[in-house]
């Protein structure tokens, strides 16, 4: 339902853009001048943006677009380490903003060519990773849940035990930071802990209920859902969402357990050595505004925080009234937010997991 809108709200849209190569495919953004003929290249997760984001950027500015994807923080942050291949625009999560600010990875943002920030909820900006909005702002947020075929769970899913125990094949996520979070809060350790010893604990509790595990998926466990290699799937909330919207059907449900869960928010940063920081300034700008980021949102069924977008009605009223979408305050009270880390936990972070792999054949 959520794709549908918005494909036909582009139709509508479409004579707009004929009409002039300099105006933005929503009125109200106008790309500056001077950038005619320009190329910007963006690496971002995979299912990420609505399908017209990228030919209407293209079209406003005059301008190419080369889209790369990731599956994981670690897979870009590898790339990136190694020498920028030539990206001016990544979409790293909260603490991966951290990490890269801390190794000098990014490039400080030139905030007066990004008058959209307005637009942004205040409470997601000054976050803790990185304060002022020096180096990034928020592009979607969401939570990390669970996933599931409702044919083969007929009584749902309500706890993280009923994950551990189904007696049929479970997909974890590829995200080392968030697994080894939900093992430390129902150990009743913090999910952020640097004690070794936690940590330790938390990867023999994953061991020992990893039975069921058949992979460890890389942002693909709603495919494997859908395919039916899997009854469950540890998830971000709008692939699953995305999925159970696209088959029209109430085979797939998205929920958060009880015990508690984890919170995100990607962002936009643009990575040292980028070949066109200018351009990437007036792409997050553009992202930023109100109608651009509500087609995102409506169309990824990822929480916008855009709150000129949500105030404004742009938002599809049937997501904003979904509490796995734009949870509760209530709901959030249970969730947890990977936070900046040192060199020497991720350390520790990355050995556990890396054990924990070689343990179920990962």
């Amino acid at each position: 339902m959520f794709k549908k809108a918005v494909f036909l709200l582009t139709l509508l849209c479409v004579p707009v853009v004929l009409i002039s190569a300099h105006a933005a495919h929503h009125e109200g953004w106008q790309c500056p001048e001077g950038y005619e003929g320009q190329t910007l290249n963006v690496f971002n997760w995979s299912t990420y943006i609505a399908e017209d984001t990228i030919p209407n950027f293209e079209q406003a500015c005059g301008v190419t677009v080369n889209y790369d994807i990731f599956e994981s923080n670690e897979a870009m942050l590898a790339i990136i380490r190694q020498g920028n291949p030539g990206y001016d625009i990544i979409v790293p999560s909260g603490d991966t903003v951290a990490t890269m600010i801390r190794d000098e990875l990014l490039i400080p943002l030139d905030l007066a060519m990004i008058p959209n920030m307005a637009n942004v909820s205040p409470d997601l900006l000054d976050p803790i990773y990185d304060p002022g909005n020096a180096y990034s702002l928020p592009y979607q947020w969401g939570t990390i849940g669970v996933g599931y075929n409702t044919e083969k769970l007929p009584d749902g899913i309500s706890s993280w035990e009923e994950v551990w125990s189904h007696e049929g094949p479970v997909a974890w996520l590829d995200d080392r930071r968030s697994m080894f979070g939900f093992a430390l809060l129902l150990l009743g350790h913090d999910p952020n802990t640097a004690d070794a010893d936690e940590i330790a604990a938390a990867r023999d509790y994953l061991i020992e209920r990893s039975g069921n595990v058949v992979a460890i998926a890389a942002d693909d466990g709603q495919v494997m859902l859908e395919r039916g290699d899997v009854d469950i799937t540890i998830e971000y909330n709008g692939d699953i969402l995305a999925l159970a919207d696209e088959c029209e059907c109430d085979t797939y449900a998205y929920v958060l357990p009880v015990e508690g869960t984890g919170l995100w928010t990607d962002n936009l940063a643009i990575p040292v050595d980028a070949p066109n920081p200018a351009l990437a300034m007036v792409f997050i700008d553009y992202v930023l505004d109100a109608q651009v980021g509500a087609d995102i949102s409506n169309y990824t069924a990822y929480a916008s925080p855009n709150q000129a977008a949500i105030d404004q009605g742009l938002i599809d009223e049937e997501m904003l009234m979904d509490d796995s979408i734009y949870p509760s305050e209530e709901t959030r009270m249970n969730l947890f937010t990977i936070q900046e880390s040192t060199a020497e936990q991720d350390e520790l972070y990355n050995n556990a997991w890396d054990e924990l792999l070689i343990f179920i054949g990962g």
